[in-house]
C-alpha cells in the first residue's frame, strides 16, 4: 500500500509568504492555504490536516489562540509557529504551549524542508506508540502452534495460499480454538509482518463505547471526549484489522463497517469529515452467521461481504493428534514464566488427555497447563497430576445405549461427588461419611459399586 502524501496547512495573512511556502513544500505534500484563524478552524473540521505552518501574528484569532485550539482538539497534529521577528519569549511560549518548532520568516529553504520532514516523522512516531500500546497481546509469546493433525494442515496450506491477498478472511470457530493465534499468522504470512496488526473482541467492549472504539471520536462528541480520539481502523491503517466475535456488532454499526470496508472510509464520532483508510480486515464468530442473518440480526450484505475467503477451525477434539504439541509449547511457556525445570508430561497422562471432551478447547488446555506447571516440583506431569474430571472419562461405563444412559449419568455424578468429598477431608473414608451426611456403610457400599476405591488410591498416588 503506498502511503498517500501528508497535507499541511499554511496559515498566514501575507499572500507572499503563502506562495513562498507552497512552492517550497508541494512537491512532497498536499499544501492548504488560508489567510487567518478563522479560515483555518473549518479547514480543520473537513480535512485531514497533518502539519500546520502557523504565523504568530494573525488578524483576529491569534496564532497563540489557533495553536491552543489545534493541541485541544486534534493533539496528532504536529505545529511550526512561524515569525516576521525573532523573539526568544515568542518561541519559549510556542513550544510550552505545544508546538514542534519556532521559526523566524527569514528561513532557508532546505532548512524548512528539513523541519517540516522532521516534524512529519514524529507524527509517525506518535501514530505508532498509539499503535503499538493498541497491540495489548505480546506476539512473541502467541502464536498458531502447527500440529500433524489433517485439520491443522489443511489450515495451514489455506493460510499459505491466501495470505498475501488483500481479500476478507472470516475465520470461523468455537470460543477457545484459536482464532486470533490464526488471524496473527495469516497477518505475519501477508509479506508485511512489521506493519500494524490491531486486534478488536467486539464482545468485550461495552455497547455504548463500541463506536468510539472501533471510528475514534472527536473533542466533545460526547460526555467525557475531553480530546480526540483515533478509533482501531485508523490504528491499523496499511495493516490488518482483527474483529473478533464479529456475530456480536450491533445492526448500525454494521452499517458503518460495511461502508470502511467497500470505501475505505470511516467517519469518527462527531465528526464532520470522511477519512480514508487501508486495511486488510480479518473477521471471526463463532456464531452460525447465516442464522444470525435469517433472524435478522447481521446485515445479509455485511455477511457476503465478510465471507469472502472462510476458514473453519476444528474444536480441539476433532484434532487430539495436536494435543502433544500443543501441550509442549505451552510446557515451555510456562515454564520459562514461572523459572520452573518440567521436562515433559507422561505418555499415559497425554493419553488421558486426548479421550477429554475440552469444552473449553485450546484455551482449557494452555490453562490447565498453566496450573499444572506452577504447582508442579516433579520432572514430569503424570496421571495423578490431572484434576479428577479427566479420570472420570477413563471410568465412566461405555455402553450408553437405551435404558442404561440416565443409569450411567447418575454413577458418574456419584463418583464424582464422592471423590471430590475424600479429597477434601484428606481420604477420610469416615470423615467423608460425616461430611456428605450418610452412615459409612453406604458409603462403602457406593465406592464398592462404583470403582472409587481403585480410582482413589490411584490419584492418591498409593
Amino acid at each position: 500500500m503506498n502511503p498517500k502524501p501528508k497535507t499541511v496547512l499554511i496559515v498566514d495573512d501575507d499572500e507572499g509568504m503563502r506562495d513562498t511556502l507552497n512552492a517550497i513544500l508541494k512537491r512532497e505534500y498536499r499544501v492548504l492555504r488560508v489567510a487567518s484563524g478563522e479560515a483555518a478552524l473549518p479547514v480543520l473540521t473537513r480535512e485531514d490536516v497533518d502539519l500546520v505552518l502557523l504565523d504568530v501574528r494573525l488578524p483576529g484569532i491569534s496564532g497563540f489562540e489557533v495553536l491552543r485550539i489545534i493541541k485541544e482538539n486534534y493533539s496528532l497534529i504536529e505545529v511550526i509557529m512561524i515569525s516576521a521577528i525573532n523573539e526568544i519569549e515568542t518561541a519559549v511560549q510556542a513550544m510550552k504551549h505545544g508546538a514542534y518548532h519556532y521559526v523566524t520568516k527569514e528561513f532557508d529553504y532546505d532548512q524548512l524542508r528539513s523541519l517540516v520532514r522532521n516534524a512529519s516523522e514524529r507524527q509517525d512516531l506518535n501514530r505508532q506508540v498509539l499503535t503499538l500500546s493498541a497491540q495489548v497481546a505480546d506476539q512473541s509469546e502467541r502464536e498458531f502452534v502447527v500440529g500433524p493433525s489433517k485439520n491443522t494442515r489443511d489450515i495451514i496450506d489455506l493460510v499459505h495460499k491466501v495470505a498475501k491477498l488483500s481479500a476478507t478472511v472470516l475465520i470461523l470457530g468455537e470460543s477457545g480454538t484459536g482464532k486470533e493465534l490464526l488471524a496473527r499468522l495469516i497477518h505475519r504470512e501477508s509479506g508485511e509482518p512489521d506493519s500494524p496488526f490491531i486486534a478488536v473482541n467486539l464482545a468485550a467492549i461495552p455497547r455504548e463505547l463500541t463506536e468510539s472504539t472501533l471510528f475514534g471520536h472527536e473533542r466533545g462528541s460526547f460526555t467525557g471526549a475531553h480530546r480526540q480520539q483515533l478509533g482501531k481502523f485508523e490504528l491499523a491503517s496499511n495493516g490488518t484489522l482483527f474483529l473478533d466475535e464479529i456475530g456480536d456488532l450491533r445492526l448500525d454499526l454494521q452499517a458503518k463497517l460495511l461502508i470502511a470496508i467497500q470505501e475505505g472510509e470511516i467517519e469518527r464520532v462527531g465528526g464532520a469529515k470522511p477519512i480514508k483508510t487501508e486495511f486488510r480486515l480479518i473477521a471471526a464468530t463463532n456464531i452460525d452467521l447465516e442464522k444470525a442473518v435469517k433472524d435478522g440480526r447481521f446485515r445479509e450484505d455485511l455477511y457476503y461481504r465478510i465471507n469472502v475467503i472462510p476458514i473453519k477451525l476444528p474444536p480441539l477434539r476433532e484434532r487430539t493428534e495436536d494435543i502433544p504439541q500443543l501441550a509442549e509449547f505451552f510446557l515451555r511457556r510456562y515454564n520459562a514464566r514461572f523459572r520452573k525445570k518440567v521436562q515433559g508430561i507422561t505418555d499415559s497422562t497425554i493419553g488421558m488427555l486426548k479421550r477429554h471432551w475440552w469444552p473449553g478447547n485450546i484455551r482449557e488446555l494452555e490453562n490447565l497447563i498453566e496450573r499444572l506447571v506452577a504447582v508442579s516440583d516433579k520432572e514430569f506431569i503424570a496421571d495423578e497430576d490431572l484434576p479428577l474430571e479427566f479420570h472420570f472419562a477413563q471410568l465412566e461405563p461405555k455402553g450408553g445405549h437405551g435404558e442404561r444412559l440416565f443409569e450411567e449419568a447418575t454413577n458418574t455424578f456419584e463418583r464424582n461427588f464422592i471423590l471430590r468429598a475424600l479429597e477434601k477431608c484428606g481420604w477420610n473414608v469416615t470423615a467423608s461419611a460425616e461430611y456428605l451426611g450418610i452412615p459409612l456403610s453406604t458409603l462403602k457400599y457406593k465406592m464398592d459399586k462404583l470403582d472409587v476405591r481403585q480410582l482413589a488410591k490411584r490419584l492418591r498416588g498409593a
